[in-house]
Order: structure tokens, then sequence, then C-alpha cells
């Protein structure tokens, strides 16, 4: 099995097993790289926590390639802090502490999920907190050589970027400031919100800094929905990206299992 290009998401895979042994997971079934959405329940974790978590990769053998900031609670319903006038403080006290364990483990890139729109702001006001609390991590990721990373989501109805486009507007926004942000191109999110996928790689081939894939429907392993997974990493190939290509899918089955596919 070629693993060379795959990095697993051990908050969406390897769930059989508690959080700080799927790492060594990954390593076990030939992977080498590893990333991971905010993986503590606040976004000021106690020093012992984030201690067990280095020692997790460390351990393990394997590269953290990917870290999210922390986003809020995501099993209800929350998908990011920055841009909300009620959290945008909790954001900006993370950035330091996701940093520093990127900054400890040698990894660069930095997903900012950003923040779904609340009752009593209007999306400029929100937008406004949003490109200054971006810029702010931006600014500190880049000093790292690291790479903040933009995102369209699906299944959230007050979430506002559905497409790459609505996702390349921040960028840009924030570019102005600091150039150390880029798009996460995420195949399925895309494809359950109705953009054109193959069009967004064309278009903004200069802003891809990041790819995670999942089929769809159902979120799950390539070759279980219809999503023409092979073509999409064949026009990014194309496209000139060659970075890593995070598995970040609910497997259909057992994790090990739904792995096949990539032979």
């Amino acid at each position: 099995m070629n693993t060379a290009r795959f990095a697993v998401n051990c908050s969406i895979l390897f769930t059989e097993l508690p959080l700080l042994e799927r790492p060594a997971a990954a390593k076990a079934a030939g992977f080498e790289a590893v990333e991971f959405w905010w993986p503590f329940d606040t976004h000021l974790p106690g020093d012992a926590e984030v201690d067990a978590f280095e020692r997790a990769i460390t351990d393990a053998g394997v590269q953290l390639i990917g870290l999210n900031f922390a986003a809020g609670d995501l099993p209800s319903g929350d998908r990011g802090l920055l841009s909300s006038p009620d959290t945008a403080r909790e954001f900006r006290d993370n950035i330091p502490v996701a940093l520093g364990i990127g900054e400890r483990l040698g990894c660069r890139a930095f997903n900012a999920l950003y923040g779904n729109r609340v009752d009593g702001f209007s999306p400029q006001v929100q937008d406004e907190l949003a490109a200054e609390n971006l810029a702010l991590a931006a600014t500190a990721a880049g000093a790292l050589g690291g790479v903040v990373l933009i995102e369209p989501v699906s299944g959230v109805d007050r979430y506002p970027l559905k497409t790459a486009a609505d996702a390349v507007a921040v960028v840009d926004r924030v570019r102005r400031q600091s150039g150390a942000i880029g798009l996460l191109l995420d195949i399925y999110h895309l494809t359950v919100n109705g953009d054109d996928v193959s069009t967004a790689i064309t278009r903004f081939a200069d802003r891809i800094a990041h790819v995670q894939i999942a089929d769809a429907p159902g979120r799950n392993e390539p070759g279980t929905g219809k999503i023409p997974v092979d073509q999409h990493l064949a026009d990014l190939a194309t496209a000139g990206y060659d970075g890593w290509i995070a598995l970040e899918y609910k497997p259909s089955g057992s994790t090990a299992e739904s792995f096949d596919w990539i032979r």
C-alpha cells in the first residue's frame, strides 16, 4: 500500500481507539503523517494534557502535518470562534497554544474554522472581526514558516463559507496584511455544497494550501460514493499541488479496512 502522500486525520479515523493511541495505529497501518482537529475539551488545555498529546505523536514516530485551532463545541454545532464577538477572545487566547504545539512538533498548517453567523451581530461586523483575528493568527503562523487554512464547510446552515470562492475571498482579504494564509480544499464539503471542484482547483490553484478528501454521500472512504476522487487528485497534480492529501472520512467499516482503496 503506497501511503506516502496521504495523512490520516486521527479525529475522525481510528475512533475505535482512545485519541492518544491513534497516532501509533496510523503508523502501524503504514502512514507517516497525521492531522487532528483541536484535540482538547477547552481552548486553554493544561500543560499535562498538551504534553500527553505531544508525546503520543512523537512516541508514534509520525509527523503532525495539520492541527485545527480551537473551534468550540463541534457536536453541538459550533464551527469556529474567530468571527463571533462572544468567542473571539477565546480564539485569540488559543493562537499561541496551537502554534506552540505546532512549533514543537514541526506542524506548519493550522485550520481556522470561520465560525457561524450569530444573532445580534451583522455579517459585516463578524467579517471584519474575522479578518482581524485571522490576520493575527496568520502573522504568528508566518513567523514559524506556517500557514493558516480557511475551509468551506457543509452541513451547518449558519456557517457562511460554502464554496471555494467564499473561502478565497477571506484568504485574499487577509493576505493584504499577512501572506501566511491559504485555502483548505476539502473535496467532500465542496461537492456536498454544490461547488464545482474541478473548476475550483483550476481557478484557485495558487491559493490551495492543503487538501482533504472523503466521498459523498456518506462522507466515507473514496469508492463508496459518487465523487471522482482519483480525477480530482490528478487535477490537483496537474495544477501543481504537491502537498499532503489528508484522509478526513468516516470509515464505512473498520478503519483498517477503509484503506483498501489506496491499493
